[in-house]
């Protein structure tokens, strides 16, 4: 079996990481060197690998996120193999991303002839590695299937739903998302196998808090101080001038009213709409407002687990909070993560100041009893045992 991963964001590397690492175990790099088989020099009698030998997989980057910092770092850190193929995409509208996207990936597919294509989330590059697979007769695979936020002002929303309709393999991460795809009729290769991200970040975390505590982590802030942290980079957010003025405003009034540091690693997106509309400067001169470039996914990882409370209005870092026992607000409407609201790690509050400030009130000091909806951290081996199987 040939398997391609297509990803493009920093999410989807941290996603798709313990799927990598399972693919690795299984290809023929690895193969011939199993150190359980080396004994035996007939690998073929190995239980590990009886019907496996003719693995292999490659990945696909269409380096949609571009900014060395926010991407190159992850692999780097997650100790990934280099992908095989980089299409340095870039920034550009979703007509143009996503046209980019399909004309490189559906030359890369047509050569290299895959089994099957894993996409993971619901980005622009999702929906072209999921729409170029497709039209090829390439079997789909999405990882984290079932996800509705039920708002078609989201991109992403679009992108999910789409994917989701195209793909002969749907790993649905909950019993929710798999309740989501039968309403819709997709009731084909529905698995409930769990969310990567908590293989990510049980992996991961251990890693981050060791190599801080004995090798001395260059750390941008001091995560033993008592601080909120505030992550924003929805479009719905940044690019909606009074939604954007909103959410600003709390934050300040949050750091007098509540007497607490905000640690702000500010995306580069983020960044320019906030000096466009003249709200940089605010915020930069709050003495309790720390902004700070973005940063590792280790050390980002450490500045999740040691905050008093998230605000955030990205998916990840909604589940990221909730495994890791972070109190959350999610800056937005909706959300595709409801189980998060449902256990109570996670309110959401719009872009609304008083419900901000009375959403810090009420999540500021309460205890996440640390019940994850979102799976053990063996969902990476899960999809590739299944994959493999069918």
């Amino acid at each position: 079996m040939k398997i391609a991963i297509i990803l493009g964001t920093r999410p989807e590397i941290i996603k798709l990481s313990s799927i990598i690492r399972e693919l690795q175990n299984f290809s023929k790099e690895n193969f011939y060197s199993c150190k359980t088989c080396e004994a035996n020099l007939k690998h073929n009698q190995s239980n590990t690998h009886k019907d496996n030998k003719n693995i292999e997989y490659f990945i696909i980057h269409t380096n949609q996120h571009y900014s060395k910092n926010m991407d190159e770092i992850f692999f780097k850190e997650l100790n990934l193999p280099t992908p095989k193929y980089n299409l340095n995409v870039g920034s550009g509208t979703h007509g143009e991303q996503t046209a980019k996207m399909i004309d490189g990936i559906e030359k890369i597919l047509i050569s290299e002839n895959p089994d099957v294509v894993i996409v993971q989330g619901d980005t622009n590059t999702v929906l072209a590695g999921a729409l170029s697979a497709s039209k090829l007769h390439i079997k789909v695979a999405h990882v984290e299937a079932g996800l509705r936020s039920y708002d078609r002002n989201m991109p992403e929303e679009t992108n999910r739903v789409l994917t989701d309709h195209i793909s002969n393999y749907l790993f649905a991460p909950t019993e929710i998302a798999k309740h989501n795809l039968l309403k819709e009729g997709i009731n084909k290769n529905v698995f409930v196998v769990g969310n990567t991200i908590v293989d990510a970040t049980i992996q991961n975390i251990e890693i981050a808090e060791n190599i801080y505590k004995y090798n001395n982590m260059s750390i941008k802030t001091n995560i033993n101080e008592d601080y909120f942290l505030l992550t924003l980079h929805r479009a719905e957010n940044t690019d909606n001038k009074e939604r954007l003025t909103n959410i600003v405003n709390a934050i300040i009034k949050a750091t007098e009213q509540y007497n607490k540091k905000i640690i702000f690693p500010m995306h580069p997106r983020t960044e320019k709409k906030l000096k466009e509309y003249n709200l940089f400067e605010n915020l930069q001169k709050n003495s309790k407002i720390e902004i700070i470039e973005p940063v590792g996914y280790l050390e980002f990882l450490l500045l999740e687990k040691n905050a008093k409370l998230i605000l955030t209005d990205s998916g990840g870092v909604q589940e990221e909070a909730c495994i890791l026992g972070a109190p959350c607000i999610t800056l937005r409407d909706n959300t595709e993560r409801p189980e998060t609201i449902y256990i109570g790690s996670n309110i959401l509050v719009n872009a609304d100041i008083n419900k901000i400030l009375d959403g810090i009130g009420v999540m500021a000091n309460k205890k996440i009893n640390g019940n994850n909806p979102f799976g053990d951290g063996n969902s990476g081996k899960a999809i590739v045992k299944i994959l493999l199987e069918n």
